[in-house]
């Protein structure tokens, strides 16, 4: 057996990373096709600092982070669909919000700058069995919802006015699925970090984009590419020494430039 998989750490940053490997760019899918990509971003500085008000008190930063994250996707939900403000409007509000609060618990709390640092960039190390089983957890109940209500996902994302019509509640369709972004994004920072977790969700699609396939490929493709840099990204970090988040991020913007240069390649071939 390899030296990696002899070690419990990296072991379980693999079973959590390839779970959040496959479910973000599922989710992810979703979120870039209907040009809500940093959405992502927003609720993972949401975590960030549902995290830094756990630390700060002294209790549960993982529940708080989550708990936080949820609450964030479930107003940005309303505040779009009430048309209080429009999309990019409301993802600033809360982004900012967030930052703000983030930098003054910090600046309160010295102890915050080191117990903080895990949920900013990641930290395989620390990702426990708990960590594990929640990921997984939260990668199945994804993939459950997204299964189970995969026409209502597709129709609301391509045309929610005719959804509408066909009587498919695009509302709860919606809210379900930035609640689990929130929560994907919540239980990928022990792996990926809460800095970069939105690349893990949107740089795989964007790949399988390239490829012009049908819906339902495009969905395996991406989930295989998150997989995929998760898997090659941790290797990496192992061997040469250096963070797993950026490795992973890393890895998968190669295979993302690596798909549209073949492609772009392969179009200049086809009109010689």
């Amino acid at each position: 057996m390899p030296e990696i998989f002899q070690l419990d750490f990296m072991v379980r940053a693999f079973i959590a990373g390839g779970a959040i490997g496959v479910s973000a760019p599922v989710l992810g899918t979703f979120l870039v096709l209907r040009r809500l990509s940093l959405i992502a971003e927003t609720l993972s500085h949401v975590a960030i600092t549902g995290a830094a008000i756990g630390i700060f008190l002294g209790d549960y930063p993982i529940i708080i982070a989550m708990a936080t994250s949820v609450a964030a996707a479930i107003a940005l939900e309303r505040l779009r669909t009430t048309r209080w403000l429009a999309s990019d409007g409301a993802l600033a509000l809360v982004l900012y919000t967030a930052l703000a609060v983030a930098l003054v618990l910090i600046s309160r709390g010295d102890h915050l700058n080191v117990s903080l640092l895990g949920y900013l960039f990641g930290n395989v190390v620390t990702v426990t069995s708990a960590d594990v089983w929640a990921a997984v957890a939260a990668s199945v109940l994804t993939l459950f919802f997204i299964g189970l209500l995969y026409s209502e996902f597709l129709q609301s994302t391509f045309d929610a006015d005719m959804a509408k019509v066909s009587g498919v509640p695009v509302q709860r369709v919606n809210l379900l699925l930035a609640i689990l972004t929130g929560v994907t994004v919540t239980l990928s920072m022990r792996v990926v970090g809460g800095l970069l977790v939105g690349a893990l969700i949107v740089l795989p699609v964007l790949a399988a984009l390239q490829l012009k396939r049908a819906f339902r490929t495009t969905l395996l493709i991406g989930a295989l590419i998150g997989a995929a840099s998760v898997f090659i990204g941790l290797t990496v970090s192992y061997y040469q020494d250096i963070a797993a988040s950026g490795a992973i991020v890393l890895t998968a913007l190669a295979i993302l430039m690596a798909i549209t240069g073949v492609r772009t390649a392969l179009a200049r071939r086809a009109t010689v």
